[in-house]
């Protein structure tokens, strides 16, 4: 027997489609009853209460009770990068769903997921970065010019902590298949409070 992580174990649960649609689904940052998620997974109510047992005891989700709602959620951040990172390697490979992110038009126009700005308004800051040489790629990373600390400061940002919090992403946008930036912290919460 090998010793170390059981990834298998944690691809086996991430790997059935009605799973990965559920978890696809709390990528969101909200917490969905069962049969929401039942909904997004396309099963039964029954189905999915085992989808969702399996899930718990992987360490995947959460549940929480609200009066006689139960309701789940990823288990941290740490859940949503994973599920991040596999479905940008995904799209790099060429393997996309049908239907590419939330269903409402205000979710795909713009939206918080996880803390980072997200939706087609999240692409069109990332473009006008760009555009106005606010920000740069160089070797694989992105940074932010001058003229963009500059600019960032005008919005009231704190630059070091906006340093200490910026990661590129490496999956593609629901909205767009490009990757982009995802603004953590301090510059997200900023950027983003319109649009919660």
């Amino acid at each position: 027997m090998k010793h170390g992580p059981d990834i298998a174990r944690i691809a086996a649960l991430i790997g059935d489609p009605a799973r990965a649609n559920i978890l696809t689904a709390l990528m969101s940052g909200k917490a969905l009853t069962a049969s929401e998620l039942a909904g997004e997974a396309g099963v039964s109510a029954s189905t999915v209460s085992s989808h969702l047992g399996r899930l718990l005891d992987g360490g995947l989700v959460k549940e929480t009770r609200q009066g006689r709602h139960k309701y789940f959620a990823l288990a941290g951040e740490d859940v949503a990068q994973v599920l991040e990172a596999l479905m940008g390697f995904a799209a790099g490979q060429g393997l996309l769903r049908t239907r590419t992110g939330p269903k409402d038009a205000q979710l795909r126009e713009a939206r918080v997921c996880y803390n980072h700005l997200a939706g087609s308004r999240g692409i069109q800051l990332y473009d006008s970065l760009f555009a106005r040489d606010f920000m740069r790629l160089r070797g694989g990373d992105l940074f932010l010019t001058e003229a963009g600390q500059g600019f960032v400061r005008t919005l009231g940002v704190d630059f070091d902590q906006l340093v200490k919090s910026v990661r590129r992403c490496v999956g593609p946008v629901w909205t767009g298949a490009r990757g982009g930036l995802i603004w953590r912290g301090h510059w997200g919460g900023r950027c983003s409070s319109g649009s919660r």
